[in-house]
């Protein structure tokens, strides 16, 4: 498309794995958005398992939701990547409850998307990349939306390397992501790498401020001290061990409060933390009332602009980090876990603080260095706010999602008149 008219007619249907508000959810938010702003006369329509966040949030950008449940079983069932044979039968086990309800779900999601015949189908989460292909239109052209890595899930490995001749395009969040999927599939599907975006607007260092102590339970902190939070879900990869593990090394004798801001999203089994073990955490690491937990937060910008310092600490490769987008752009100093995706975001000492995944005491010396320099703290945020503004801008990741449906369409139609 590429700065011409937009196509008046383009229909375009989104499938959501969740009705939170995790990163990938995040994205399909802002792509609605943009595409409201873009192509007004595109009639959008997204497709998720319930009512929540997301549902109310598409509905007031302009799309129509749909709910079609997700039987618990399917909603319940995961993977992961270690282990032998045993740990094998373990996981074929684990999904064999999800099946029966894969088939009706299957059948729900096929009715619907015939009867609103879209002319993308655009999917989000491995499971609904699998069902969409099994129920979208052959007339639709079915883009995958490309969020976590493939090889460490060796069911959805396989799927998708089956399913990927019905796709007509791979959208991937990260270079590293992208580079993975053509390894893993071996499909002849075009890959696009597209970053997800932040509003710069919404995102930007001025504005309202959330009272972290207030929603955390905690004292008000004593004047001057330095705020420094980890803005993640509870996913056990995300590193909430080993930011109390630095943090416990840092906040003695300094005037420094941590926050853990984010909660619960998914509902695979096994596969986050629940509030209680990060509370029992937050005890035996000797830090209560020193580090608190928000909850899920609903206006991320303004507890972002309540940190001084914003820690990412996944302890493996990070997809993208959508957080780290958010706390650029918020003039935040910010801290990453150089791995994945993550580690295309930033340049160490330029715009951010960086440290190996899971290397504590790596990770203590950087809040230890950020927390001790204030012109340290203000010249990353600035430097990182520039970052932000260059790599993550909506118009331009619109812009692009626009030409993918474009080009994948053109496939569609292409194969269907050959």
């Amino acid at each position: 498309m590429n700065g011409s008219t937009p196509i008046p007619a383009v229909r375009v249907t989104f499938l959501s794995v969740s009705s939170e508000m995790g990163g990938s959810e995040v994205s399909l938010l802002t792509l609605v958005r943009g595409l409201r702003r873009a192509a007004p006369a595109w009639r959008l329509d997204v497709i998720l398992p319930r009512e929540g966040p997301l549902s109310r949030a598409v509905a007031q950008a302009g799309a129509t939701a749909h709910i079609v449940p997700f039987p618990a079983s399917l909603s319940r069932a995961g993977e992961v990547s270690s282990g032998g044979g045993i740990a094998a039968i373990g996981r074929a086990a684990a999904l064999l409850p999800a099946v029966g309800g894969l088939l009706g779900y299957s059948r729900r999601l096929a009715r619907l998307l015939k009867d609103l015949s879209p002319d993308i189908v655009h999917s989000n989460g491995f499971k609904l990349h699998i069902l969409g292909a099994r129920a979208a239109p052959s007339s639709s052209a079915l883009v995958w939306h490309i969020h976590e890595y493939v090889a460490r899930r060796p069911v959805s490995r396989r799927l998708l390397r089956f399913y990927a001749s019905r796709c007509a395009a791979i959208v991937a969040n990260s270079r590293s992501v992208a580079a993975e999927v053509a390894t893993a599939l071996a499909a002849r599907v075009p890959i696009s790498t597209i970053y997800n975006a932040v509003d710069p607007a919404e995102f930007s260092a001025d504005g309202d401020r959330l009272d972290l102590d207030r929603v955390s339970g905690l004292d008000a902190a004593e004047p001057g001290t330095v705020r420094v939070g980890l803005v993640a879900t509870y996913g056990r990869w995300k590193g909430h061990t080993t930011f109390l593990d630095a943090m416990r090394r840092v906040a003695e004798g300094r005037k420094v409060r941590g926050y853990i801001v984010g909660g619960a999203l998914y509902d695979t089994t096994g596969s986050q933390y629940t509030r209680e073990e990060l509370e029992a955490a937050i005890a035996a690491a000797g830090l209560q009332g020193r580090v608190g937990l928000t909850g899920f937060v609903e206006q991320p910008a303004a507890a972002f602009r309540a940190l001084d310092v914003v820690v990412h600490a996944s302890t493996q490769p990070e997809p993208f980090g959508l957080v780290i987008a958010e706390g650029l752009s918020a003039g935040r100093a910010v801290v990453v876990s150089a791995a994945g995706g993550a580690a295309e975001l930033v340049q160490d000492g330029v715009d951010a603080l960086t440290h190996p995944p899971g290397d504590v005491e790596a990770l203590a010396e950087c809040i230890r260095r950020l927390v001790e320099d204030p012109a340290l703290r203000a010249r990353l945020g600035a430097e990182g706010r520039l970052t932000a503004l260059r790599l993550f801008a909506p118009e331009a990741f619109t812009q692009r999602f626009m030409d993918v449906y474009r080009i994948a369409r053109t496939r569609v139609e292409g194969h269907v008149a050959g």
